[in-house]
């Protein structure tokens, strides 16, 4: 609850402060999880064969179909080939021959022990064709090599995924070459009608890796969103005690309104008469409406024995409890809820007041209080005015608008931080998101 000074209560402070430490906390777990997701995802898949790490490069393949006499009856051509990181970047040229059948079976991927390339007789350059899978893309060369083979393409084993830069280190200067499954089951179909299809491998142009490692994303994916539930629950414990001390000061305000209004009733009024002290030159104005008193005006007299207007006393004593001039608290006069303490609520009462004011009024607040009126002087010495100055007033609505800018500046704290979080750790998953085989 806020006090006459408008003031902060110091739970309040500590309260409104969690919100500093879900910031630091959101920055800290970001960045712990952004340098450690890629080192994990890279000791998961060290005992893998590391793919595309660096740039790549295009080949562009054109297959020629020839008939038994040696004149081409087809071409097809694909530009989206890709050199193997450890390939030579040469061109090559050669008849396609896929692996053999052993014991009636063909391993098209090529990675049985005893899989052999039926080469015809006077053949000097050749190209092996093998389906990626089963074994590392080495394995596979290496066996292509044995049998001297000029070059070395590998079709993909999946429709939905383009080629890949493969890692073949300790391969030799054997051209290698990885082709989409369209186009290697294009070039075995004319294999198995016994046509022959000559090759020839072509760079075409360098480009950047485009392929993700799906493992870090997940693992980025699942660490954005530990973030967020942490910085959520922090943000959802500051406001619930937010809403908590809101219902608390309203709860207090309600009982502190029912006790001043219970306590109004027990205090006495009384009619201006003609001949009553009210009257005289010398009796003190109303400290509330700063007017003095004529006949007929309704006053109530407080325990304290000072008078003012009934009409303008009664709202204070709603709002404060206590005497405008010396600050008795009334309840703890009459007995009504004496342990209830009266406090000056001017951040909520004052915009009220200032409504129910007219601009006469204020026209003659300014103009009495530059004079040495008696009236005022009990205003003036009081150790606290019941009327604040223009400077104690736009301080404390500058402090409500403050504190509520502050919230709305966390929240969108928070959101830019996230943001900015979330964009660095897919940077740091995709600068180094290798592909394994």
């Amino acid at each position: 609850m806020t006090g006459g000074t408008g003031r902060i209560h110091p739970k309040q402070r500590r309260r409104g402060s969690l919100a500093a430490p879900a910031s630091c906390s959101s920055c800290l777990l970001a960045f712990l999880l952004a340098f450690v997701s890629p080192r994990y995802t890279l000791s998961i898949g060290a005992d893998k064969t590391m793919v595309n790490k660096e740039d790549y490069y295009s080949a562009t393949v054109n297959a020629t179909v020839l008939d038994h006499k040696g004149n081409p009856q087809q071409m097809v051509t694909k530009n989206d080939g890709r050199y193997g990181q450890n390939s030579p970047k040469t061109e090559a040229k050669g008849i396609v021959i896929a692996p053999a059948a052993v014991n009636g079976e063909v391993d098209l991927q090529g990675c049985c022990p005893h899989i052999r390339f039926v080469v015809p007789p006077k053949t000097t350059h050749w190209v092996a064709i093998m389906q990626r899978g089963k074994c590392t893309f080495k394995e596979k060369i290496l066996k292509a090599a044995a049998f001297n083979a000029s070059a070395v393409i590998i079709y993909n084993n999946s429709t939905k995924e383009d080629t890949v830069t493969m890692a073949h280190e300790g391969t030799g200067d054997i051209v290698t070459v990885m082709i989409t499954e369209s186009f290697g089951k294009e070039i075995l179909g004319f294999l198995e009608k016994n046509q022959t299809v000559l090759v020839s491998v072509m760079v075409g142009s360098r480009g950047l890796p485009k392929n993700i490692n799906r493992g870090s994303l997940v693992f980025v994916s699942i660490s954005f969103i530990v973030l967020m539930i942490i910085s959520s629950a922090w943000l959802i414990f500051y406001f619930i005690q937010k809403i908590r001390d809101t219902s608390a000061r309203d709860r207090s305000q309600r009982r502190l309104g029912d006790a001043a209004k219970k306590a109004i009733s027990k205090l006495s009024t009384r009619t201006v008469k003609r001949g009553d002290k009210e009257t005289e030159p010398d009796f003190n104005h109303c400290a509330v409406c700063i007017e003095g008193y004529q006949l007929n005006d309704v006053v109530r007299i407080l325990p304290c024995k000072h008078v003012f207007h009934k009409i303008c006393v009664d709202p204070w004593l709603n709002e404060h409890c206590t005497c405008p001039m010396c600050k008795l608290n009334i309840l703890k006069a009459l007995g009504v809820m004496p342990n209830l303490p009266c406090v000056d609520n001017m951040a909520f009462d004052m915009d009220r007041m200032s409504r129910s004011q007219t601009s006469s009024q204020r026209t003659a607040l300014v103009d009495l209080s530059s004079e040495t009126s008696i009236s005022l002087e009990p205003l003036r010495h009081s150790s606290s005015s019941q009327l604040p100055s223009d400077e104690e007033l736009i301080p404390r609505s500058g402090e409500i608008n403050i504190s509520v800018t502050k919230e709305w500046f966390i929240v969108a704290s928070f959101g830019i931080l996230s943001a900015l979080t979330l964009c660095y750790m897919i940077i740091r998953a995709t600068a180094s998101s290798p592909t394994y085989e």
